[in-house]
């Protein structure tokens, strides 16, 4: 049995020399390896400068922590639009289909390349941008501990997707949330859009079983 689960880790573990070039500048191509901890040097000090907005704001603890909360739980919202709509949009354009492979279909062909895991800041950066204009217009003053969650959420979903790729995860959520992103890659890529949480899946009918 032991020998089982080793090969079963070793099949769905990384190969991190699995990749494949996608520019043939050398310049372009470069800003599309991206190490997993760069979400980590980014954000968690963007995390922390908007907990401090939030006491400078005189917000209280309880209102902060349920707009913290909220902010998670928006994202794994966003989380899932995001894949379903835009990562899987299918274009019939030759420009079109070179973008969706570009965005992330080159995921899908090559799931176990190591450095293409997690946003590359090229993207993410310019969406940080357009979402705090977006939680400043929603919430106002209270925008900082709903905006300190939105990217708590999506650093924990960074995290967990490189980890269902590289991770054993042998065991509890971990072990499901592992088994349900892979079947997303090597049984149906048109259910399972949640990586970090199933729960939008189950509310819109795409669980992947």
């Amino acid at each position: 049995m032991r020998v089982q689960n080793q090969a079963r880790d070793k099949r769905y573990v990384s190969n991190q020399s699995e990749s494949v070039r996608m520019f043939k500048s050398d310049f372009l191509e470069k800003f599309t390896h991206v190490h997993p901890s760069v979400p980590l040097i980014l954000y968690v000090p963007l995390i922390g400068f908007m907990l401090w907005l939030t006491w400078r704001r005189d917000i209280g603890v309880a209102p902060a922590a349920g707009l913290f909360a909220l902010g998670v739980f928006l994202w794994t919202f966003t989380e899932y639009v995001m894949h379903r709509f835009i990562f899987h949009w299918q274009p019939n354009t030759s420009w079109g289909r070179r973008l969706h492979f570009t965005i992330h279909g080159v995921h899908h062909d090559y799931p176990n390349d190591g450095s293409r895991l997690v946003m590359p800041p090229g993207l993410s950066v310019p969406l940080a941008v357009v979402f705090w204009y977006g939680w400043t217009f929603l919430f106002g003053a209270y925008a900082p501990p709903a905006f300190a969650g939105l990217l708590a959420g999506y650093l924990f979903y960074d995290m967990v997707h490189y980890a269902t790729h590289h991770f054993p995860m042998r065991r509890g959520v971990w072990l499901k949330l592992k088994k349900y992103h892979i079947r997303h890659h090597y049984k149906d890529e048109n259910v399972g859009y949640g990586v970090s949480s199933p729960l939008w899946d189950y509310i819109f009918g795409t669980v992947s079983r």
